[in-house]
């Protein structure tokens, strides 16, 4: 007897629905095969199945199993269709009813005791399944949150086998799991866990990141060992604007497909914060592999990504973000398929002046030898420095300033500053697709908008000459001035904004490393 059951694939951070042919026939001994260019894990399913359904108290037929995973040219991967197959089986060999199977699609790995554990990508499989008119999804429960987002679905968790046989025989009920989405995120979305309240002076450096955080721009901190520079980037994305509805759902889809959602959470609430460690392969970094996966850039996507100790990281690894940082997006491809990866983030980068730490340092000496400074610097190409828009120099807490019981300025009074002025770039950029904040202008775009005044081009000119600015840093300078009038309310960039950005330059300056 042919049976049809749904199941659904993932593929970058979208799925496709997978029709799943069984056919029971004949009797002697088990002899099965799966097509439809199933990886080993879906093959190994069956053996998970067997015991599966023993523990039901139902039999695995004595008889040959084709199974058939349409559309057979697209691989399937992972153990997800452990369940779908299950009931594909037992339909087939009249062990049960297939009349409800049309309207569900069913994904879940079996335990050998019948048990359904968790999958990958629930929330684009729930997406899928909403957008093809299915009644509902069938799925593990700790996934049941995750999928119930998606409104108009009905989102089933099942605990065991048992219990989906059950329901679609009409013997049992699987209740379904709903989630008030948009109530949820509004009661969650503005908690965070770190305060910019905790760190002690450096008021000039928390003014560099509000900066860099109003205008989008990219920063990299440069100072000695322990003068808080990953206290600081940990606090950014505190004061960067919550996230929106849409954007929470994007980010999610992404942490959907990479398997990194808590147990039994829905949405993700705060801009993501990713620190990966600077032994991190460039695969991992920008994501890939024989079975492709999002990495490190997608999983920041609306985020921040922090890269410590930016010179210790392969120069290969580094040199992989300069397409993503630009098209905020990453494409995976393969000799058969591509998938396409959002990656619009943040870059927050730090680093030790020289390999000891102590070049410029006020108090301690630098034992560096000369020339090592520049080549210590000079692991940074180009390219990278040319995407990072402000360079601060962070410098070591006073004693004074570290006993000291003042209340500092909490995140959220800055978050409000940094607001107002997304708000005020969201209105120039209205017309404009897919531009949202001041760091993505491109050069055309900076020549029509920033107008400078000529008491502005001549700071600027001199600035150019004096410090030996590299022409690189031009388009940078005007960017952020006109971020920094944003939040001044200015209209028109005024000297003092100039001013102010002109300092955030410091590695473009050609005489820094002397």
């Amino acid at each position: 007897m042919l049976v049809k059951t749904f199941g659904s694939a993932v593929y970058g951070v979208d799925a496709a629905t997978i029709t799943i042919e069984v056919n029971v026939a004949g009797e002697g001994k088990l002899n099965y095969v799966v097509v439809g260019l199933p990886d080993s894990a879906v093959r190994e399913g069956i053996s998970r199945i067997e015991l599966a359904i023993k523990h039901a108290k139902l039999r695995m037929p004595r008889a040959r199993i084709v199974l058939n995973l349409s559309p057979a040219d697209i691989r399937k991967e992972g153990t997800a269709y452990d369940l779908p197959m299950a009931i594909g089986i037992l339909a087939s060999s009249n062990q049960m009813k297939a009349d409800a199977l049309k309207d569900y699609i069913i994904m879940g790995e079996l335990s050998l005791d019948g048990g359904i554990l968790p999958i990958k990508g629930a929330l684009p499989i729930a997406i899928q399944a909403r957008k093809e008119k299915f009644k509902g999804i069938i799925l593990p429960k700790q996934n049941a949150r995750e999928a119930a987002i998606v409104n108009n679905l009905d989102v089933l968790g099942a605990e065991n086998l048992k219990e989906v046989i059950d329901f679609l025989e009409g013997k049992g009920e699987l209740k379904p799991t709903v989630v008030d989405t948009r109530a949820e995120f509004e009661n969650n979305v503005l908690q965070t866990e770190y305060d910019f309240a905790d760190v002690k002076g450096q008021e000039n450096i928390k003014r560099a990141l509000e900066i860099a955080a109003a205008g989008g721009h990219n920063v990299i901190l440069i100072g000695p060992p322990g003068a808080g520079k990953t206290m600081l980037a940990k606090r950014f994305s505190t004061i960067l604007p919550p996230l929106g509805l849409n954007e929470a759902l994007e980010t999610t889809k992404i942490y959907s497909v990479a398997g990194k959602l808590s147990k039994n959470s829905s949405l993700v609430y705060q801009r993501p914060f990713r620190s990966p460690h600077h032994t991190i392969s460039d695969v991992a970094l920008v994501g890939g592999g024989s079975n492709p996966h999002p990495g490190e850039i997608s999983l920041a996507h609306n985020g921040v990504l922090f890269l410590d100790e930016l010179p210790e990281f392969k120069r290969t690894v580094l040199e992989v973000m300069r397409q993503p940082m630009e098209e905020r997006m990453v494409t995976i491809s393969r000799s058969k398929f591509s998938v396409t990866y959002p990656a619009s983030f943040m870059l927050v980068a730090s680093m030790n002046p020289c390999p000891c730490g102590y070049f410029n340092h006020p108090e301690k000496e630098c034992v560096c030898a000369p020339g090592v400074v520049q080549k210590y610097l000079n692991k940074i190409s180009g390219p990278l420095m040319d995407r990072i828009d402000l360079h601060v120099e962070v410098t070591p807490v006073s004693f004074d300033e570290l006993s000291s019981r003042k209340k500092f300025e909490r995140s959220e009074n800055i978050r409000e500053r940094v607001v107002k002025a997304r708000e005020i770039q969201l209105k120039r950029f209205e017309d404009k697709n897919n531009l949202y904040c001041n760091a993505q202008m491109e050069p055309q775009l900076v020549q029509e908008i920033c107008l400078i005044t000529d008491a502005g081009k001549t700071l600027l000119s001199r600035a150019m000459q004096k410090l030996n600015l590299s022409a690189r840093a031009y388009d940078r300078i005007i960017k952020v001035s006109r971020t920094i009038a944003d939040l001044a309310g200015s209209e028109e960039i005024k000297t003092e904004h100039l001013a102010e950005a002109i300092q955030f330059r410091s590695l473009d300056r050609e005489d820094w490393a002397a």
